[in-house]
Parts: C-alpha cells; sequence; structure tokens
C-alpha cells in the first residue's frame, strides 16, 4: 500500500477512535462535525509523532521502573497537549479523563488497524 494511503487511512482510523472514545467517555467533547474529528486526529498525530519519541525516550528509566506502566500516563499528558493546541474542537474535563481516553483511543485504533488496513492492503496488493 502506497505511503499516501496509509497515511490517510491511520487519519480515519485515529478520527474514528476519537469518535467513539468521544461517545463513551463523558469527560471528552469533540466540539463540531467530521472537519472537527479530523482536526483532532491531525493535531494528536502529529504531537505523537514529534513529541512522542523524544518523551518516551527521555522517560525510558521511569517506564522501565514501572513495567511500562508509565507510558500510560505519558500518552494521556500528550492527549491533554493536543486539547491545550486546539481548544475549539477539544475539551477534556481532566486527566482522569485524558487517561481513560487515551487508552481508549489506542485500543480503539488498534482495533481499527487490523479491521480496516490489512484488508485494505491485501484487496490492493498487486497480482
Amino acid at each position: 500500500m502506497n505511503f499516501l494511503l496509509r497515511v490517510l487511512l491511520g487519519l480515519v482510523v485515529v478520527a474514528l477512535a476519537f469518535v467513539v472514545t468521544a461517545r463513551i467517555i463523558p469527560g471528552i467533547q469533540v466540539h463540531g462535525g467530521v472537519t472537527a474529528y479530523l482536526l483532532v486526529a491531525v493535531v494528536f498525530g502529529l504531537v505523537n509523532g514529534i513529541l512522542g519519541p523524544v518523551l518516551r525516550l527521555v522517560t525510558l528509566p521511569i517506564s522501565i521502573l514501572t513495567l511500562g506502566l508509565f507510558l500510560l500516563v505519558l500518552n494521556a499528558l500528550l492527549l491533554l497537549l493536543t486539547a491545550w493546541l486546539v481548544p475549539s474542537a477539544l475539551t477534556i474535563d481532566g486527566f482522569l479523563s485524558a487517561f481513560i481516553g487515551a487508552i481508549l483511543i489506542g485500543l480503539v485504533s488498534w482495533v481499527l488497524n487490523h479491521l480496516l488496513a490489512q484488508p485494505l492492503e491485501r484487496a490492493l496488493r498487486p497480482r
């Protein structure tokens, strides 16, 4: 599957994960329609792609000491940073909502990637 199609699929998957999360977690609201969900997905992807690896490396010792559980806290902080960057599109009521939301976004994204990406890749594979 080509790079652009992977990026677009990833964007749609994260946007759908935000749809599910905003409907389940009362402390997370996305304000607006499809455009707001796509904006939040883009900003969250950029925050995770740019700051995520640096922060994971810096906090590696504490992550090792906590057997990786600190990564959940770090993901919640990245989600809160996303809400801070686009307050008109995403609001999060507190750290607990961000913590649970980050876990749910990760799980939903993982499931959707397995349901959508693999069949799409097989369908688009040249024969």
